[in-house]
């Protein structure tokens, strides 16, 4: 064959699969329009996704499971998924591709092979949607309720139906409020549409309302007025921290669950896929997601506590500056943040190497933590400089943190990063609060002492924890298939 014949076969071979990707979307849309399944590739979304950013997908998977993963493939397998009658569900199209191969011969079609897969789907039961009322609206704040708006579907779980903020609202304030939720410096703009409803104080996000409330107190607020009943508040201003402050949501009216954004006081601090299960919503009416670094550091640590356990360690942070800051130097409350954010390399403190304790009782005092801000708006990085109780190897670790990224409990929270060169930017905008650099990873030649390079998106990464918490609160997690 020629170079030309070559070339001509490598091009229709190109045009072939982006046909095959154009037809993937359209049976992931329809899955999600008609019968509320979300198909993911390996914990990556594929919502909303462009043909090249799914083939780029792909290349990721097949060299993550070291098995080419195809797109043709994934249609046939989308395409069974389809013909069957599924509940509302997550599936995992990568891990369900994977296993099709692994499992040759054991099935007459693949029809056959997902239905025996997906055999448990039925058991969850039906879900009753949950009614969400965001308080405060900054920088989490708009990244949930973009999440929310661009996954509500058919509405069978979560339903944002108000946002609580201070002040007067008229159009200036709700076009200001609408304009922030659409546009994002750091994020890119909003994939669907946000309107503004002057007279009924509201904005209209992807064609459904919700409504802009004004209060000083939670208490005030009686939310049945805008027919929300038995709705979970998100609390993201940061200005209640402990039982008795959040509480005060709970005597609005139209309120039965509260749940905080930051790491809280006398309630329970959650790190989603780690600690969620010891504590039942039915029980417990107050949660805290604890915070970003906090949710990043602990899925590797419970990793390599139950594999290796940890005698001791250092986390050192080295985060992207956040509001409290300044943007040019001015009087601070708090050592060294009165510099300007943009300009300096900051020292100040974290505690997320004692908040762990909360999510993992066993690293109680084992940890101490300190942070770096420094001049990126967002994306972060932890250090995770650990005395191992048992020794280990390089390799030990990567398959360690491989298998817990593939499979088990902690999937949607870690993710194994291949490339050797990732930098900060690259992680922006990865729904994993946990991103394992595994070419960075550094284990010294007694096998007792590593360490670990933790990358993420301390907004985009922590908000998916915020509502993979949120449903589990309000009992709409459907069924997965990880």
């Amino acid at each position: 064959m020629n170079f030309n014949e070559t070339y001509e076969k490598e091009l229709a071979f190109q045009a072939d699969r982006r046909r095959a990707t154009v037809e993937f979307i359209k049976i992931i849309s329809d899955l999600w329009y008609d019968k509320s399944i979300e198909l993911v590739l390996f914990r990556n979304q594929l919502i909303d996704r462009n043909v090249s950013q799914i083939l780029n997908l792909h290349d990721y998977a097949g060299k993550f499971v070291q098995k080419p993963i195809s797109i043709f493939d994934s249609v046939e397998i989308a395409q069974a998924i389809k013909t069957l009658d599924t509940p509302p569900a997550k599936l995992d199209i990568g891990k369900l591709t994977y296993e099709y191969h692994l499992e040759d011969n054991t099935h007459n079609n693949v029809t056959a092979f997902v239905a025996s897969k997906l055999r448990d789907a039925n058991k969850n039961g039906d879900l009753k949607p949950k009614d969400v009322i965001l308080y405060g609206f900054g920088r989490i704040g708009r990244l949930v309720a973009r999440e929310l708006m661009a996954r509500t579907g058919k509405g069978s779980q979560l339903r944002l139906r108000a946002i609580v903020t201070r002040g007067k609202i008229d159009k200036q304030i709700l076009e200001k409020r609408a304009s922030l939720l659409k546009n994002d410096s750091v994020h890119g703009d909003f994939s669907g549409t946000v309107s503004v409803d002057e007279k009924n104080k509201a904005l209209i996000i992807n064609g459904t309302t919700v409504n802009i409330i004004s209060a000083n107190n939670p208490e005030d607020i009686d939310y049945t007025k805008n027919h929300i009943n038995n709705a979970l508040v998100i609390d993201n201003t940061g200005a209640f921290r402990d039982k008795e402050a959040l509480s005060r949501h709970l005597l609005s009216k139209g309120v039965d669950k509260v749940l905080l954004t930051a790491p809280g006081k006398e309630v329970p601090n959650i790190v989603y896929g780690v600690n969620h299960k010891e504590n039942d919503p039915d029980k417990v009416n107050i949660f805290s997601a604890a915070s970003c670094t906090t949710n990043a550091i602990t899925p590797v640590l419970k990793a390599i506590e139950d594999s290796f356990g940890v005698k001791s360690g250092h986390l050192e942070t080295i985060h992207a500056y956040t509001n409290d800051q300044n943007l040019v130097d001015n009087f601070h409350g708090k050592y060294r943040r009165g510099r300007a954010a943009g300009l300096n390399m900051v020292i100040t403190e974290t505690g997320a190497g004692s908040a762990v304790a909360k999510a993992l009782p066993s690293l109680e005092g084992k940890l101490t933590s300190n942070a770096i801000r420094v001049p990126v708006p967002n994306g972060s990085l932890a250090i995770l400089n650990l005395e191992l109780k048992n020794k280990t190897s390089l390799n030990g670790i990567h398959t360690i943190l491989k298998k817990y990224a593939l499979e088990g409990d902690l999937v949607e929270q870690i993710k194994y990063e291949l490339s050797d060169e990732l930098v900060s930017s690259d992680i922006v905008g990865s729904s994993a609060p946990s991103i394992y650099d595994s070419k960075a990873t550094i284990v010294r030649k007694d096998g007792k002492n590593v360490i670990l390079y933790i990358w993420y998106d301390n907004e985009y990464g922590y908000s998916h924890q915020v509502i993979r918490l949120a449903k589990y609160i309000a009992k709409v997690r459907r069924y997965t298939y990880y």
